[in-house]
């Protein structure tokens, strides 16, 4: 009963609902911010590299890897593998769609993090939709509603997820055994992440900063590889995508199972973009001017998905593998490397899986921290946050002995309900960020390194910082 509810709920979301709403507040950001996500790409990469402003806090390059951390991880390969299967080669079209009209809903969202963020009693620095909600719309209730559903969202269902897909990789080796390696595994991997996240946002922060860069560039090479061995696939892999993409009969008669729904599925269950779990790193960073956090967050969707949702999906669709119902997930992933390395491409694959979603668990954690860390005040007490962690270790075995629709459609309806509270938000509080893009280049044309006065955007709400 409980899988059929939940079947039924991301379906209705995902078939109209959501699709309208993101691909619409993607639109009509980019059109408000002259498409930023284009416009600043380049100094998006260059205000990445800079040092942060204040010892305090976290770095541009440390938040974009803790926010990183979480969009990077089973989405951008089981994800993409289930997208294809499900939807066809279309859905790779629509997931890129989601992720250049989402980069402008991601840079206004981090750039209102930033304005509105907390000063905390030890000078960093804090904050998120939750709070820029109850500063300006002053409804608390609204901010806790959305507390609740970050909490539920990524410590609850995309950390089910990622530990599903973690046994899941096992499954092609002969000494999987269901009764006994799930549980097996699950309890060596709830013990690392328990021990991983007890050591706070900054100990996470150092943990992503090493683990993400460094696998993202090896996946992504590994997966040009594939694809350059199958080079004379190519041309038929962009024809398969474009026209499967665009063959709206087939779309229509059955829009449940399209490939426009799948990839806008998967592409926000990749990129978070406009779902408001980034800008609580975003808040976190030190830096001279909000805008260059907004940057940062864009350059993000970037990276999770034209990046690296492509590599997987180039991949796949060269490896010279046929998808069938039976690889979806990560068989399919598996198959395509042992293609080409044999079996050591399956060892390559469980590795980056198990990368990929650790640094997940535990970028994940550290929003539902900030939801917690929101909901007392930023005061919580040693039993809670003892407690909250002891949860997440739980979720996480649980999650290694979950059944496959139950565990993906589970994450895609909670994030489903937090993505419906966020986006109308930033799209009535969207003004303040852009003029503040507005003052952020109005400084740069004039050669200075941009900072940031709320007074200089006629700024009226309170903040702890920029006055």
């Amino acid at each position: 009963m409980f899988a059929q509810i939940i079947n039924t709920l991301s379906d209705l979301l995902y078939t109209y609902i959501l699709i309208i709403l993101l691909v619409g507040t993607g639109i009509y950001f980019s059109i408000r911010t002259r498409f930023v996500q284009f416009r600043l790409l380049a100094e998006s990469i260059r205000v990445v590299m800079q040092p942060k402003e204040d010892e305090n806090g976290l770095s541009s390059f440390q938040a974009l890897m803790v926010s990183t951390a979480s969009r990077v991880g089973t989405g951008n390969i089981a994800g993409i593998s289930t997208a294809i299967v499900l939807g066809g080669p279309g859905a790779v079209f629509w997931m890129w769609i989601t992720a250049l009209l989402g980069s402008a809903s991601a840079f206004i969202e981090s750039t209102l993090a930033q304005i509105y963020k907390r000063k905390a009693e030890d000078g960093t620095c804090y904050g998120g939709p939750a709070y820029y909600i109850q500063a300006v719309l002053k409804r608390r209730w609204l901010g806790v509603l959305f507390a609740v559903f970050l909490i539920l969202t990524y410590m609850v269902g995309f950390n089910l997820v990622a530990s599903f897909n973690i046994i899941d990789t096992f499954r092609a080796y002969s000494f999987f055994n269901e009764s006994w390696t799930p549980i097996v595994i699950g309890g060596i991997l709830a013990f690392i992440f328990c021990v991983c996240i007890c050591g706070g946002i900054k100990q996470i922060s150092k943990i992503t900063e090493v683990l993400v860069p460094a696998m993202g560039l090896f996946y992504i090479g590994i997966s040009l590889i594939i694809v350059f061995t199958h080079f004379e696939l190519i041309p038929q892999m962009f024809k398969s995508i474009f026209s499967n993409a665009f063959d709206f009969r087939s779309i229509f008669s059955g829009f449940i199972g399209s490939c426009i729904m799948h990839g806008v599925k998967r592409g926000l269950f990749s990129n978070e973009a406009g779902v408001g779990s980034a800008p609580n790193a975003a808040a976190s960073a030190s830096v001279s001017h909000p805008v260059k956090q907004g940057l940062v967050q864009m350059l993000s969707v970037f990276i999770d998905t034209i990046l690296i949702c492509s590599a997987t999906s180039f991949m796949l669709l060269c490896s010279g593998v046929e998808p069938t119902s039976e690889l979806r997930g990560m068989p399919w992933v598996q198959a395509a490397a042992a293609n080409t390395f044999g079996n050591i491409g399956i060892t390559f694959i469980t590795a980056a899986l198990f990368l990929f979603a650790f640094t997940t668990l535990i970028g994940n954690f550290f929003y539902a921290e900030m939801g917690l860390g929101y909901l007392c005040d930023k005061k919580p007490s040693k039993a809670m946050l003892i407690g909250l962690r002891v949860i997440a270790t739980i979720v996480v075995f649980s999650g290694s002995l979950m059944e496959f629709s139950v565990a993906w459609s589970t994450a895609d309806v909670i994030m489903g309900f937090l993505a419906l509270i966020n986006l109308p938000v930033i799209i009535i509080l969207g003004g303040p960020a852009i003029r503040c893009m507005d003052d952020y280049i109005k400084q740069k044309k004039a050669g200075k390194n941009p900072v940031f006065k709320a007074r200089d955007i006629g700024l009226k709400d309170p903040t702890d910082f920029w006055n």
